[in-house]
């Protein structure tokens, strides 16, 4: 496996109240990749993506970008970070022509008017190049902040929270020009509240809770592992108990007797061939049943299991 792009040793911040942000934090991103960070509020995502911006002093622990380490060599590595913020940090007044032009100029880069027409386009902004950052709508406003961290060219770009506060159309839009990113070779690291962009999105997850990180997989293997299969079945006629030829299988009986809820499908198991198999021991035991309804654990799912209430 070749280097990874961002290294994370022991990353440990304590803030002056003693809050502990992050708590001995180890993280590998591979290059090309597309990482999604989730946890609830306060969980030390914001802090994290920080930490490796510049933007918050660590207490403990190293950082290595692009093979620099940056509590020596940040300037080496910083031209090759990109960063699009939660909250918009721009003059208002300023046109988007300007803002975009401007950001890539921050990080000594010669003036390219072809290339930032090239972005704007990207982002359905060129219509909007001549107006003021402050006459956008709230969609527009989160694509200035993606096209000022793309001025540069980054190669490892930071999204915290892109798509919050935007409408469905538009968070749409943007996983499109995310999944664009990534084929030019950009490796990003997402964090989101709405979990089906990294469901749908993402090729590795982390979960974060309290600055420690719970879990890092590859997506489909934590779907695997972790992932459930629950069907209920509608009874004919209904039950008192469940009877003794079903009892070893993983499932409980409804309140009224009318409907039994498999749940299966967890560790390397395959839910659907549970079922068949569940539902073969009902035939055999002579218990009729009228429906099935089946349904397969999300991403969300497992990740509520994981953080509890507070998510």
């Amino acid at each position: 496996m070749s280097e990874p792009i961002l290294s994370l040793s022991g990353l440990t911040k304590v803030y002056a109240g003693g809050t502990k942000a992050l708590d001995n934090v180890d993280l590998d991103i591979r290059k090309g990749e597309i990482f999604a960070l989730l946890g609830p509020n306060g969980a030390g995502k914001t802090t994290l993506i920080g930490a490796v911006c510049g933007l918050v002093r660590p207490t403990s622990g190293t950082i290595t970008a692009f093979g620099y380490d940056l509590a020596r060599d940040w300037r080496k590595a910083r031209g090759r970070i990109g960063l699009v913020p939660q909250e918009m940090a721009t003059d208002m007044f300023e046109t988007v022509w300007r803002a975009v032009a401007y950001s890539r100029g921050l990080f000594g880069l010669a003036p390219d008017k072809a290339r930032i027409e090239e972005i704007l386009r990207s982002l359905s902004l060129w219509e909007k190049k001549d107006s003021q950052i402050r006459a956008l709508s709230g969609g527009m406003k989160r694509r200035v902040l993606i096209a000022k961290a793309l001025a540069h060219d980054p190669e490892l770009l930071f999204l915290d929270e892109p798509t919050a506060g935007v409408d469905v159309e538009l968070r749409k839009g943007m996983w499109e020009q995310i999944g664009a990113l990534r084929e030019r070779g950009t490796t990003i690291i997402l964090t989101t509240h709405y979990i089906e962009e990294a469901e749908l999105m993402a090729d590795r997850v982390g979960i974060i809770r309290g600055g420690k990180i719970l879990m890092v997989d590859d997506k489909a293997d934590i779907m695997k592992r972790m992932g459930t299969t629950e069907a209920v079945i509608g009874l004919s006629a209904p039950l008192a108990q469940i009877p003794a030829a079903i009892a070893e299988f993983p499932v409980t009986l409804a309140e009224d007797g009318m409907s039994l809820c498999f749940r299966g499908g967890g560790g390397e198991g395959d839910g659907s061939e549970e079922i068949a198999t569940f539902t073969k021991a009902l035939i055999a035991a002579g218990i009729d049943y009228r429906t099935i309804e089946t349904r397969e654990s999300r991403l969300e799912d497992i990740f509520v299991s994981l953080v509890g209430e507070e998510a």
